[in-house]
């Protein structure tokens, strides 16, 4: 019922959010701890609350410093807001002040929580006096006043005692109203209201109860007796006890087929004789709205505003689509009852049982829904029903919600011709071929509304002691509403157990599943209905797409782990995607939610098809790889590839030039890195192919932020029984990852394990990567006449192949160690011959490298000048093809010969812009000589604590790492703090 009065009386609410009006303009009631206050004063009933009472309601046990002069003020304004047209200083009439604190002084009307008592306490009175139609008609009045969780968004202590309570005082009415429906006959039109309430409360034995009375006498007794097994499972397990007197005298009734159990004859054949006497009463069939609905707020608004388009000659139809446990079916409901005053003919409701073996038959609803509409009688056909239904509604207002729909065929015949209803649907799938719908797609909740949700359930101050641990929660549960709202009532349930030991259960994926299931209502029961609607092909492809946990998978992954070719692909995935069992919010690009992911490597498990899974990733192994050495040759086109363990079936994806390469890689790197890490899980049968994917990934992603998951891979990949060819090639890529992390000591050890593992006559370009990298982790750890012969090893191997590019980088590292031993003059030769050699092949990445090798050579021998323009160039050409690490190495070369011209700022910027890539991908000797460079520029630049604070960083660095560059830090250092101080400058 509405809040009558006055055109311009106040009226509040507080059985859903907090709203006034006056008359019918909508008044701004200020901040949450303005609203607060009201509600506080609102609660008291004009009994006067005292200040210390509001302070402690509204800030607990941490009230600001200045909590009473807050109070103060937030009374001031709602005096302002209450009463607007007071005179200044006159005394207030509504909200006033009594002794030390104040009272709020309203009609009993005005407050929709007392009308919804006064209404309780007739329907009590009605049902003592044994007329149960006035206590269900009363109970349907006072619950029509309910919009939503009560005091939603109030903050405080006072306010979430209170929501406890009314949330409670809105479930004894359902219940007590569901008990009236049964007494004058209405069991059937009970039954899916009492099933949506015992889902919401599952340890409330009532509502069970009064569930198993309504199916007994629908003539549903397994379904009742059902009930009271679920119900014991689920006190036994969450609670420890057997079920209360009522449920078990309930459960023993029906067993002994207690014919008392049944409505009385003389009161159904009253009833009857009431109905037929009386004028159409319009049906109510809408569920009970759950009281602690969250979010969505600009959703329902834009929903309500399409619902209540309709113009009387078209119906209005809205689909509502989503995976299952998103809550399309709660959204609705609660949508349903914030606009059914706006249909004053009724509401009807059926659920369609669209995800299940039996599905509602369209017929049988329409049977349903003409008797609901007064119809004298039947017809036989669906035609005939579905015309007759036609003919009803066609001059009322109804809102008609069909929930869980199968598919357009099962909906059409439900839905009214020229009318001024409204049809809301809720399905699993899109429901395209409906014609005329406004199609929904019903997402996750954000963050913040999930953890509302959460907090809801479990309570505010609970939520607010643990805070991240909360949001783990919600983000475990993928944000999905039905899963939130589980894991929410377990806890609620369990006073001993902290949010942090719900999120230490979830966080293990392998029991997420089991851990999101409260008795009836359970995660993996509603995706598996959606699953079992699954064509088999649909199923299989389900299943496989799981193998990779990649954030997102390309058509071509898709075409590869099915087996099939790229359009047979898309329509599995198009089907998946229809059915809410996928996501594609990219074209071309498909995505599982968390949970959906987990339920399907789980379907994998149970069916042990081991050999069709190896398969299948075999297949986007060889893809990959393929695409990868495509890549690798338009990156650095005459480059020669190193000899691979496996030799790919597939082409690979055609990449035109280095753009594209390098464009490829940036969007499948999370692709690659994730279906490595699911290859060395595997048996043998996939390592090969494997460790040819790492290889090549590790050459040409120079991005350490990623080297730790490639680490581990590799680390996995060292399995026991592996191959000498294999091993090779794992040792050499945890040599390349230790270098890069400045493990001197570490790379030198696996790059040797690496080179044992090899031939020693093997002329191969395996071969002389490891003897190159090798040799350059002896430079850097200063052993430049052990690196000599390895330089030389590879370089004889370089030429006997052939290859130039491989030779032309083997002069520029070999440059730099003859630099080392002082054979100054064969460094230049060999810098220059290097840059020379580049240049003619035309290969960017080489030139670049040479260039750089040049630049240092240049510099050390006393030409920083002349070597500055080289630094410049391989940074530009290091900038074009998206190497950042080795930017912010050319760039830290560069700063020290800024330094030597004079370009003190100059210098400054190249280091600090190194550094920050450095720190970016943790390259350690990088940062080392951005920080030293750094350091000497600040000194110059006459900012020694600064400068000084960078020396003593490259120091701590260098030191670390066991490298030269320690000596000529440490003297910087050193003259640093025996310099004076100079003197202030003259006045």
């Amino acid at each position: 019922m509405e809040l009558q009065g006055q055109p311009h009386a106040l009226r509040f609410q507080v059985l859903g959010p907090v709203q006034a009006w006056r008359g019918e303009q909508h008044l701004s009631l200020g901040s949450p701890q303005q609203q607060a206050v009201l509600v506080a004063l609102l609660l008291s009933h004009g009994r006067p609350v005292a200040t210390q009472d509001l302070v402690d309601g509204l800030w607990g046990d941490r009230p600001p410093p200045q909590a009473v002069a807050a109070l103060r003020t937030y009374v001031s304004r709602l005096r302002a807001l209450i009463e607007p047209n007071r005179e200044m200083r006159a005394p207030a009439e509504l909200l006033v002040s009594v002794s030390d604190g104040y009272a709020l002084r309203i009609p009993p009307e005005s407050l929709d929580l007392s009308v919804f008592e006064r209404e309780f306490t007739h329907a009590a009175m009605a049902k003592a006096g044994g007329d149960y139609r006035e206590t269900h008609r009363l109970l349907a009045s006072a619950l029509s006043l309910w919009s939503g969780r009560p005091l939603a968004g109030i903050p405080g202590p006072h306010a979430e005692a209170h929501r406890g309570r009314l949330a409670e005082r809105q479930v004894a009415a359902c219940e007590e109203r569901c008990s009236a429906a049964l007494e004058i006959g209405l069991h059937a039109e009970t039954v899916s209201e009492l099933s949506s309430l015992s889902a919401e409360h599952p340890l409330r034995e009532r509502l069970r109860e009064l569930l198993m009375l309504a199916l007994y006498r629908c003539g549903r007794q397994a379904e009742a007796l059902g009930v009271y097994t679920d119900t014991r499972k689920l006190l036994i397990e969450e609670l420890g006890v057997e079920p209360g007197t009522g449920l078990a005298s309930m459960h023993s009734r029906i067993l002994a087929a207690d014919p008392t159990l049944m409505p009385a004859p003389a009161a159904v054949g009253r009833a009857i004789e009431q109905d037929e006497a009386a004028a159409f009463v319009p049906p109510a069939q809408l569920p009970a709205d759950v009281s602690d609905f969250s979010g969505r707020t600009e959703l329902v608004t834009e929903l309500r505003d399409v619902l209540r388009s309709g113009s009387g000659q078209a119906v209005v139809v809205t689909s509502l689509a989503g995976i299952g446990g998103v809550g399309k079916t709660t959204l609705a409901v609660h949508l349903a009852h914030s606009i059914r005053s706006e249909f004053p003919d009724g509401q009807l409701y059926v659920d369609l049982r669209g995800p299940s073996a039996s599905p509602a038959d369209p017929a049988v609803v329409l049977g349903d829904f003409l008797y609901a509409l007064g119809a004298p009688e039947t017809p036989d056909t669906l035609e005939q029903r579905a015309a007759l239904y036609r003919s009803l509604l066609a001059d009322r207002r109804m809102l008609i919600l069909l929930d869980n729909a199968k598919d357009a065929r099962q909906l059409l015949p439900l839905i009214p011709g020229v009318s001024g209803s409204a049809v809301l649907v809720t399905s699993r799938s899109r429901l395209a071929e409906l014609p005329g719908a406004h199609l929904v797609d019903v997402e996750e909740l954000t963050p913040e509304e999930a953890l509302a949700l959460f907090s809801a359930i479990v309570g505010e101050q609970r939520v607010a002691a643990e805070p991240e641990a909360a949001l783990a929660v919600v983000r475990a549960c993928g944000f999905l509403p039905l899963a939130v709202r589980i894991a929410a009532a377990r806890l609620a349930s369990r006073p001993r157990w902290s949010v942090s030991d719900l999120a230490r259960r979830l966080a293990d994926q392998r029991r997420r599943l089991h851990e999101l299931q409260l008795g009836n209502l359970a995660v993996e029961t509603t995706i598996g209905l959606g699953y079992g609607q699954l064509q088999p092909a649909e199923a299989r492809a389900f299943r496989l797409l799981s193998l990779v946990d990649s954030p997102d998978l390309p058509l071509e992954a898709v075409a590869a782990l099915l087996g099939t070719d790229q359009d047979e692909a898309e329509s599995l995935a198009e089907a998946l995607v229809e059915a809410n069992m996928l996501e594609c919010f990219t074209p071309g690009r498909y995505r599982y939610h968390d949970l959906l992911r987990l339920f399907a490597q789980r379907q994998n498990e149970k069916l042990k098809d081991t050999d069709e899974q190896q398969a299948a990733v075999l297949r986007l192994l060889d893809r990959l790889l393929a695409t990868m050495r495509n890549a690798a040759r338009a990156i650095e086109p005459d480059d020669m590839l190193p000899e691979t363990l496996h030799q790919p079936v597939s082409a690979g994806l055609r990449l035109a030039d280095s753009s594209a390469a390098h464009a490829w890689l940036r969007s499948e790197l999370a692709l690659l890195l994730s279906v490595i890490e699911a290859a060395v899980q595997e048996p043998l049968t996939l390592l090969r192919p494997t460790v040819d994917l790492l290889m090549v990934l590790n050459s040409l992603v120079e991005d350490p932020t990623h080297g730790q998951r490639i680490r581990v891979a590799l680390h996995a990949a060292a399995h026991p029984h592996a191959d000498a060819d294999t091993l090779a090639r794992v040792r050499l890529g945890l040599g390349y990852l230790q270098h890069v992390a400045g493990d001197y000591q570490e790379a030198e050890v696996s790059i040797r394990q690496s080179l044992a593992l090899q031939g020693a006559e093997d002329y191969t370009h395996l071969r002389v990567n490891a003897a190159n990298l090798l040799a350059v982790v002896l430079s850097l750890a200063d052993r430049p006449t052990e690196a000599l012969p390895f330089f030389e090893q590879a370089s004889a191997i370089s030429r006997h192949l052939g290859a130039t590019i491989s030779e032309a980088r083997l002069l520029g590292n070999m440059a730099r160690a003859y630099l080392a031993v002082g054979q100054s003059e064969d460094a230049v030769r060999s810098a220059h011959a290097a840059v020379a050699a580049a240049r003619a092949s035309g290969n960017i990445p080489c030139l670049a490298d040479t260039l750089y090798q040049l630049g240092v050579v240049l510099r050390s021998t006393g030409s920083p000048g002349e070597a500055a323009p080289h630094l410049r160039e391989a940074h530009k050409l290091y900038q074009s093809e998206q190497r950042r690490i080795w930017e912010g190495y050319s760039l830290a070369r560069l700063a020290p010969c800024l330094l030597a011209d004079g370009q003190y700022a100059e210098a400054a910027a190249a280091a600090d812009e190194s550094l920050a890539i450095a720190q970016e991908l943790d390259a350690a000797y990088c940062q080392g000589m951005a920080n030293a460079a750094l350091g000497e520029a600040l000194l110059k630049l006459g900012q020694p604590a600064r400068g000084l604070a960078c020396l003593q960083e490259a120091l701590a660095v260098f030191t670390r790492l066991g490298v030269p560059e320690v000596l000529p830090v440490q003297d910087l250092i050193e003259q640093q703090q025996h310099t004076e101080p100079a003197a202030p400058p003259a006045p």
